[in-house]
């Protein structure tokens, strides 16, 4: 008998359940092609030119998308279809593909086979993938976003402090980039659905975590701080030197120097008012802001806005945004450079500012709201008792149903709240606090109309609400008429009944100079008495140009310190 060859022998050769090697060959070699074949599918059915197969996707969302930023962007880097709705890992995979086999039955009842019919699905549709992704923490956006990746640096302010806190609170990507590629539809969720749908995981959150910094960014930052506080050093010292020069002069001359305040020793701080349209309180709460859910966690507006105040009020004054009535020609910003000093007894501050060209207002015969007075100014002060003033300043005072905003009421609506008379309504709601009120609605939650106007306290909590300096100190200075107003806002704004101040003010080369001078202590009913050792919420109003009502430019809310220059300081108040 002819001995078989080693090859047959091995091929012949039997081992697991008595299957030959050349069986198991054969099956492994059916299985890659198998394999193969299955993978190729798979891959096939993730290709963008087999998601836009279908024009019930082509002619909706593709044309969407293809005007976003992970269609076209500065990097060359596009996310197709796949990327965002299909998990990368086989176990996550291959039930997603499942799942999406019911596509094919939707395909053949015509679903969604007319814009119309899409249109009609389109919230359902965008609730199920949403609600997919938060339950994945965002698996898709993470394999290419990572807040391990992020570069803090690289990040404007606002956008790195979102991060920080979703990262620290437990959010993920699609609780806040809703319609990134898509026609946004979250307008058409409910308060409490956003509320729910939008909630941050605890056990996802990492309260110790930040975002990643080059070592050579902070060295940067050090040294620039340093040499921030050497130039400050030699400012001192150059004011210094020349006030001491002039009282050598005025006392070889014989003369008597005229006490004045040495702005040289106060550090300056630009900051930029900006116009802020018809936005409000209840608008800082809403759906529009997209910083809402850091405002309600406690982040102060400054922290994320103060870098883009100017381009916020060039698109808001401009109309794109926030504004129904344009005044063509004025400007969204004003530059101001502030400086603070003070005494035993007494606040000075210091505001300059390029003055503008006239613009006249299109809706107010003779284009000029205020004739008298082509600039005035304004502050407020308050403790951080006054609810949201450390995180909005005198935001906390400007509500959505005051008069000349979106939900403005009537007088006639007025007059039938049995407290009216307990308000001066001459010229409809003025400015309020939430301190002065029973109930206060922001977010319009279950149909409620936002605001508070007519849920008046009782007085005597109102008056204790004074006494325990829930309020809101007002000065302002009419530089047309020379007139300073010192009142305060609470229950309403009240333009009368404080100690008053000192202000001068002068136009010189096209740039306005205004001081004032007030008394840190008083008994006056709403004068805020300033301690030096507090700390107080701070914000400014300009209104420029014949301007009047809410047509001014205001600052975000800042912090006022005495001798104090810790980080959060933004003003410092020098000693003289």
């Amino acid at each position: 008998m002819k001995e078989q060859s080693w090859l047959r022998k091995l091929l012949n050769k039997k081992i697991i359940l008595g299957s030959t090697v050349g069986a198991a060959l054969v099956f492994m070699l059916l299985g890659v092609i198998f394999w193969g074949g299955f993978n190729w599918s798979v891959e096939a059915t993730n290709t963008e030119q087999f998601c836009i197969s279908c024009h019930e996707m082509k002619n909706t969302v593709y044309e969407e998308y293809q005007e976003t930023v992970h269609y076209s962007n500065r990097s060359g880097v596009r996310a197709v279809c796949s990327d965002c709705h299909v998990p990368r890992d086989w176990i996550h995979k291959i039930p997603r593909k499942i799942q999406a086999s019911r596509e094919l039955w939707h395909k053949m009842l015509g679903s969604i086979d007319t814009p119309e019919k899409f249109e009609a699905k389109r919230l359902e549709l965008a609730k199920n993938e949403w609600a997919r992704m938060k339950a994945s923490d965002s698996r898709e956006c993470r394999n290419c976003h990572n807040f391990e990746y992020m570069h803090i640096d690289s990040q404007e302010s606002r956008a790195a402090k979102q991060h920080v806190m979703a990262l620290q609170q437990g959010n993920t990507c699609i609780d806040c980039h809703k319609g990134i590629a898509h026609k946004d539809v979250r307008h058409m969720l409910s308060e409490e659905e956003l509320e729910r749908l939008e909630a941050p995981d605890p056990e996802l959150a990492r309260p110790d975590a930040t975002l990643h910094q080059f070592q050579r960014d902070i060295d940067a930052a050090e040294k620039a701080e340093a040499d921030k506080a050497a130039a400050r050093e030699q400012q001192i010292a150059e004011a210094k030197r020349k006030a001491e020069e002039a009282a050598r002069l005025a006392a070889e001359q014989g003369k008597e120097l005229k006490q004045t305040v040495n702005w040289g020793l106060a550090p300056a701080r630009e900051v930029t008012l900006f116009y802020p349209g018809t936005s409000s309180i209840e608008w800082i709460f809403g759906r529009e802001h997209g910083g809402s859910r850091a405002f309600s966690k406690g982040e102060r507006c400054v922290g994320c806005h103060e870098k883009e105040a100017a381009d916020m009020g060039k698109r808001i004054v401009t109309g794109e945004k926030l504004e129904p009535n344009v005044i063509p020609g004025k400007r969204g910003s004003i530059p101001v450079q502030i400086q603070a000093a003070h005494d035993d007894e007494h606040l000075y501050m210091r505001f300059s500012w390029p003055d503008t060209d006239h613009a006249p207002t299109p809706f107010v015969e003779g284009g000029k709201m205020d004739p008298d007075n082509k600039v005035k100014l304004a502050m407020m002060f308050g403790t951080d008792d006054v609810e949201f003033a450390e995180g909005a300043g005198c935001w906390a005072s400007c509500h959505t149903d005051s008069r000349d905003m979106p939900g403005e009421v009537d007088n006639a609506t007025i007059q039938t709240y049995a407290e009216s008379g307990r308000l001066d309504t001459t010229e409809g709601i003025t400015k309020y606090l939430e301190e002065s009120r029973t109930e206060m609605e922001y977010k319009g939650r279950r149909g409620k109309e936002p605001g508070g106007w007519d849920k008046l306290k009782p007085e005597a909590e109102i008056q204790a609400a004074m006494q325990d300096n829930n309020f809101l100190d007002l000065i302002r200075y009419q530089i047309g008429t020379d007139t300073v107003e010192d009142g305060h806002v609470l229950a309403e704004r009240n333009m009368d009944g404080g100690q008053g101040a000192e202000f001068n003010a002068q136009l010189e080369d096209g740039v306005w100079t205004v001081e004032m001078k007030r008394k840190l202590k008083s008994d006056s009913a709403g004068d805020l008495s300033l301690d030096l050792s507090r700390v107080y919420n701070i914000g400014f109003a300009i209104h420029d140009d014949y301007s009047d009502s809410r047509y001014h430019h205001i600052s975000l809310g800042y912090r006022l310190g005495f001798d104090n220059d810790s980080e959060d300081i933004e003003i410092n108040a020098v000693k003289l």
